[in-house]
């Protein structure tokens, strides 16, 4: 058996008690204490697997984790967040729970296991005396939440590395992610004139009937077949039914698979004209996740992820996701990454996040040989000087 999958398999009820340890510091974007709390353990957990440990203050946000492992020539990042989307008290109500070959409990899947098998992974490196590049380990608190402290950081660290792994959750099977829609989010505000509704509408402008019209010009910037989705998710306007509306918006969601569909959407929304005379607009916002786009680089290391899998015995296939993560900016630099390592399972965001048990040891071992693999050749990059 291959060495790396034996330890894996043998340490699964470590692997096991370091997401537990993990889920039950609950961790929610916004409230600093607890994801410190939770950084704190983590840091710990770092130490232990020889890593040199760095907590990052942040002044609102929680205080980002970054870990370093001595090793030859540039390091490799391995990259996620430990903060999850679920309140303080969420553990209560969806407690730790084994069930078959699932583990149940918020921020098991998403992505709290991811970390404990990068943990795993570095035991197992060391534990076989295999040799590996240096690695960087780089933990964020503000992803859930549009990465607002932690990019400028990841964007520093993936430019000193050869390659950044992201211990994203994988896709339904254990597909590896080689591409990441764009994320944008817009806000679009009409401005018309208020009057009163019985005795002098004509005297007004409604922003509410402007904004109406608005929305069916933008629904035509979906293009589904070409993975463009533009939603309007969230519209206010008005004060009064016997008013005419002087104030109405809408919060609008663009998913694009590519650089040039995003520069697209973002100047067909900035153009938009008016419609109703008296009504004026303003949209501000924008992409805040280039699109992680399926190119050499990316494909070349998923080749090298898929041999290193087929040493384990297992097939490895790769495909997109509608939404984005850290990845995505590392990704946009041109560095070579590869998302999905993570765990098998289900239910980001949701009542049914679990992760399979039995996946654990081979997904820790598919990313210590792919660490290794590493070692003997950095892949070709995109990344201009």
């Amino acid at each position: 058996m291959n060495p790396l999958l034996a330890y894996t398999e043998q340490h699964l009820a470590a692997t096991l008690h370091t997401i537990e340890s993990l889920v039950r510091l609950e961790s929610p974007s916004h409230d600093k204490a607890m994801v410190d709390r939770c950084g704190r353990a983590l840091a710990d957990l770092l130490r232990a697997t020889g890593a040199d440990v760095e907590l990052l203050p942040q002044g609102e946000r929680g205080d980002h984790v970054r870990g370093r492992i001595a090793g030859q020539g540039a390091p490799v990042l391995l990259l996620g967040h430990f903060d999850t989307v679920w309140p303080a008290g969420t553990i209560d109500r969806m407690p730790l729970r084994r069930d078959g070959d699932r583990l149940y409990g918020p921020g098991t899947f998403d992505m709290k296991a991811g970390i404990a098998l990068a943990l795993a992974a570095l035991d197992a490196l060391r534990a076989t005396a295999t040799p590996h590049p240096g690695i960087t380990l780089l933990w964020t608190t503000d992803e859930e939440v549009g990465s607002g402290t932690s990019r400028d950081l990841i964007e520093a660290e993936a430019r000193r590395s050869r390659a950044v792994l992201v211990l994203e959750p994988a896709l339904p099977g254990g597909a590896l992610k080689t591409a990441r829609k764009g994320c944008g989010e817009f806000e679009l505000t009409v401005h018309g004139v208020s009057a009163h509704a019985g005795l002098d509408p004509g005297k007004g402008a409604s922003a509410i009937h402007e904004l109406a019209a608005q929305i069916a010009d933008i629904e035509q910037l979906q293009d589904l077949p070409r993975g463009i989705s533009v939603n309007v998710g969230v519209v206010a306007g008005g004060t009064r039914p016997n008013v005419v509306a002087e104030r109405a918006s809408a919060t609008i969601d663009v998913r694009v698979p590519t650089r040039e569909a995003a520069d697209a959407i973002d100047a067909a929304l900035r153009n938009l004209q008016p419609r109703r005379p008296g009504t004026r607009l303003t949209i501000n916002g924008g992409f805040d996740r280039p699109p992680m786009e399926r190119g050499p680089a990316v494909m070349q290391l998923f080749s090298r992820a898929s041999v290193v899998a087929s040493s384990l015995g297992r097939d490895l296939s790769e495909g997109s996701a509608g939404g984005g993560s850290d990845g995505n900016f590392t990704a946009a630099l041109g560095v070579p990454t590869l998302d999905g390592l993570g765990p098998l399972g289900d239910g980001a965001h949701a009542a049914h996040e679990h992760v399979e048990i039995s996946a654990l040891p081979w997904r820790a071992a598919l990313l210590a040989g792919l660490l290794a693999d590493l070692l003997r050749s950095p892949p070709p990059d995109d990344r201009s000087e």
